[in-house]
């Protein structure tokens, strides 16, 4: 995939930024009083990988002005050497704006995680056109990749109409565009018709097209096969059949990719993945990998893969570098890897879990 050269930001995304908060020890939410709270969103998520790894990265957001959370998120994001462009939106009183908030059980065994989203009043699904300069973005600046996500799009009918205005001002400049299809029921409820024009018209200007089964058959409304037999490995070809489907409705992509996830407990899933590269197939057999907590373990396999193009690693190395930054992620108390150099993933691909010394 060849990518412009004249850029100021490698990989761009539209967000909405908001706090993640998960008791301590792997206990039920309901049974605890000690928590982590930290700054997070599925899109930048994402660019954590490329950011932590030397890529310029910016998320495009919205704040609530003088929150001490906002605040929160700009300093972890500056962490995270992810830039950060958007408005500061008055909070308009205790029943006003606010940020995401994000409830997170990571489960424990046969306990199952659990994520509650409490998202009223969310600053996020006000983001909107007037308030970015997408000439200068796209233009001026440059951007290589622009990372666009099923949960930005169906936030609300404003961010809708900006992510496909983001997708039609990068076509025009020349900058290549993943969309990771995220779809999630609760959004798409009463807005069927609405959400899926806007995903399908993100989906044919696409470069990478992202999801699992339910993502293109819901969001794009793709036939799948059938699955068979009780483990995921057994429905590989299943997954390359819908995956050809979804080429054939959306011929515009030269990549399309899945993970293959089977959870055997909340600790010990098989992790896998399908890429399919132009006419290439890259098929990673479903492996076991412990598990910490799963939460961003999916964002990670997409910014590994993303970091993996970004750099022009081959498609089989582009995936197996994704499927190791979703099992980094996974064994991380935060929803997002800063892995501290390419080694440390490349080591997890390998099964090399020695000490380095």
């Amino acid at each position: 995939m060849k990518f412009r050269e004249n850029f100021k930001y490698a990989i761009v995304c539209p967000t909405s930024m908001g706090v993640r908060i998960t008791p301590v020890d792997r206990q039920p939410v309901h049974l605890s009083n000690m928590f982590h709270m930290q700054a997070t969103s599925a899109e930048s998520n994402v660019l954590s990988i490329s950011s932590a790894l030397g890529l310029p990265a910016k998320v495009l957001t919205t704040f609530v002005k003088e929150s001490p959370i906002a605040q929160l998120i700009k300093n972890d994001l500056k962490r995270r050497h992810i830039d950060y462009e958007g408005v500061e939106v008055p909070q308009g009183g205790p029943w006003g704006y606010r940020h995401q908030f994000n409830i997170a059980d990571s489960g424990y065994g046969m306990r199952g995680p659990r994520v509650q989203n409490d998202r009223a009043g969310e600053v996020g699904r006000t983001l909107n056109l007037k308030d970015f300069d997408l000439k200068r973005i796209f233009d001026t600046e440059g951007v290589q990749l622009l990372h666009l996500s099923g949960l930005i799009a169906a936030l609300s009918p404003e961010t809708g109409l900006f992510c496909l205005e983001l997708a039609r001002h990068a076509k025009k400049y020349g900058t290549k565009i993943s969309f990771d299809l995220n779809h999630r029921a609760s959004f798409w409820k009463n807005r069927e018709a609405e959400l899926s024009a806007i995903f399908k018209e993100i989906a044919s200007v696409s470069d990478i097209l992202i999801g699992n089964e339910e993502d293109f058959q819901l969001a794009l409304g793709i036939h799948g096969p059938e699955a068979g037999g009780k483990n995921i490995g057994d429905n590989i070809e299943n997954f390359k059949e819908l995956i050809n489907n979804v080429k054939k409705e959306f011929p515009n992509a030269t990549t399309y990719a899945t993970t293959l996830r089977q959870v055997i407990s909340a600790n010990e899933h098989h992790w896998g993945a399908i890429l399919l590269d132009g006419n290439d197939w890259t098929v990673i057999e479903p492996r076991p990998i412990p598990v910490l907590d799963r939460i961003g373990g999916g964002d990670g396999f997409v910014g590994g893969l993303l970091y993996g193009f970004l750099k022009g690693f081959p498609s089989e190395k582009c995936a197996q570098f994704g499927w190791a930054s979703g099992a980094f992620v996974t064994t991380l108390l935060d929803d997002f890897g800063q892995p501290a150099d390419e080694e440390m993933i490349w080591s997890i691909w390998e099964g090399n879990a020695r000490v380095k010394r």
